[in-house]
């Protein structure tokens, strides 16, 4: 089960992927549609495929996810899903009476070919969509991109089906997460307020995959973005999309189709990255920024330099998603951390030009399109000192005797992730913590008695 057999000589693999460093577009789309308020994320396939991605994301936010399905059978694969995706749409509506259903696509239905259009046309002529409640679609192939082009894609849905323009614009901005968790959602909603900046935020998670345990189940929790707020967003001064993969899409869409500025920049992970994002939200809506606002700045800086003699030099690994690795990879090199290994599963046109500029023209570092096999491969030959990633990096870091920091999707064996940002100047004052922890810990376990005391 552990990797103890991975070999130090890398070896050229095309058509071969040995635990990659990805999992598939569906599930990025069922999350995205929990950030959309009395939603039903339905899935376009076999029982088979809703029951795995429910289950990873179940897994990782330990709460229930629900999730319909059209169920085909050797007859819907033969001659098409329209007419059990038709029966759901009558059904969930009937029984479940959610505000949207978000139809995402399986290998399945995209082999056959299945036109999701045509079919939600079909339902709502037919007479199944009732008044007030709306069937949006992202198509969402498995066996091309990753989870998080699923959630780009399902996110530019929503900005297709929703979004509208009155041509008069309102004092407002568009903010575009990209694929973070619900405690990230909540901490930049929580910036922007601080600045006095009215936004939309979409999708919106917090409060419905980390809503409070009340003792009463509520199959529609409080929280994501309402379809009045979203259709108003083609009105909006700007859009800020935070992720180029993830939420790019989305924002040159309301560009193109509502004349929306768009503004799209690196997910707000440590000191600079969090400067722009809070200079662009100060620039578009003409404030300035709150005191507080500074103060929190000032306490990360603090951090750094208190702790700086502990981070300066030491090597890291990291894999993940393209957006995540590009900010974590600028907020360790501000730490004058070395990212020498830098691996994603998900293609991206920017990931590798956009890591070389953090990390400059004259530093040397290993970033591949690649999976978690090649990671192994490149720490035996060069080892590291710290090693971020989702939960399967612990083999690697066992087998290796390597500190590991859980980080991204998914996370199975922790709890807490969901709850607590790692974005902006708060979030970098925890990774501080996670990673100065990892690596005291080690200092501790390593240290003879006599100096086991004056650790720190």
């Amino acid at each position: 089960m552990l990797l103890r057999h991975t070999p130090k000589e890398i070896a050229h693999r095309e058509a071969l992927n040995i635990n990659p460093a990805k999992t598939c577009q569906p599930i990025g789309a069922m999350y995205a549609a929990f950030g959309l308020h009395g939603c039903l994320p339905h899935s376009h396939g076999s029982q088979g495929c809703c029951a795995y991605h429910r289950s990873a994301l179940s897994r990782h936010y330990k709460e229930p996810i629900m999730a319909a399905t059209s169920s085909f059978t050797e007859g819907s694969s033969v001659f098409g899903g329209q007419a059990n995706l038709v029966e759901s749409i009558q059904n969930i509506f009937s029984i479940y009476n959610p505000t949207v259903i978000a139809v995402h696509t399986t290998c399945l239905s995209e082999t056959i070919g299945d036109d999701i259009p045509q079919i939600i046309s079909k339902a709502k002529a037919d007479g199944k969509i009732p008044n007030g409640k709306f069937v949006i679609h992202a198509n969402t192939p498995s066996y091309s991109g990753s989870h998080v082009y699923g959630f780009a894609n399902m996110v530019n849905g929503m900005v297709q089906y929703f979004s509208e323009t009155t041509q008069n614009r309102k004092n407002q901005i568009n903010i575009i997460p990209g694929w973070v968790e619900p405690g990230d959602m909540r901490e930049i909603k929580r910036i922007a307020l601080e600045m006095g900046i009215q936004t939309i935020l979409f999708p919106d998670t917090s409060g419905v995959l980390d809503a409070p345990q009340t003792g009463k189940h509520v199959f529609y929790p409080k929280g994501g973005v309402r379809v009045d707020d979203l259709k108003t967003s083609g009105d909006s001064i700007a859009t800020i999309a935070l992720g180029d993969t993830a939420s790019s899409p989305a924002a040159k869409t309301l560009d193109t189709k509502n004349k929306v500025p768009c503004h799209i920049m690196g997910l707000p992970i440590g000191l600079k990255a969090t400067d722009r994002f809070v200079n662009a939200l100060r620039t578009i809506a003409g404030v300035n920024v709150p005191e507080s606002i500074s103060d929190e700045r000032g306490m990360l800086l603090d951090m750094i330099t208190d702790m700086h003699s502990y981070f300066y030099g030491k090597k890291v690994a990291l894999f993940g998603d393209p957006d995540q690795l590009v900010g974590l990879t600028e907020f360790l090199v501000t730490l004058d951390m070395k990212p020498i290994h830098i691996v994603t599963g998900t293609p991206s046109k920017t990931f590798e030009k956009d890591i070389q500029d953090i990390l400059g023209p004259d530093t040397k570092a290993n970033i591949h399109l690649s999976d978690t096999f090649m990671l192994h491969q490149l720490i035996k030959n060069e080892p590291v000192d710290l090693l971020f990633g989702n939960t399967y990096g612990k083999y690697i870091a066992r087998d290796e005797d390597i500190p590991f920091i859980r980080y991204g999707f998914p996370i199975l064996d922790r709890i807490g992730h969901s709850y607590f940002p790692t974005v902006g100047y708060r979030g970098g004052m925890r990774l501080i913590e996670q990673i100065l922890g990892a690596l005291l810990d080690r200092k501790e376990r390593d240290s003879s008695e006599e100096k086991f005391e004056l650790v720190l």
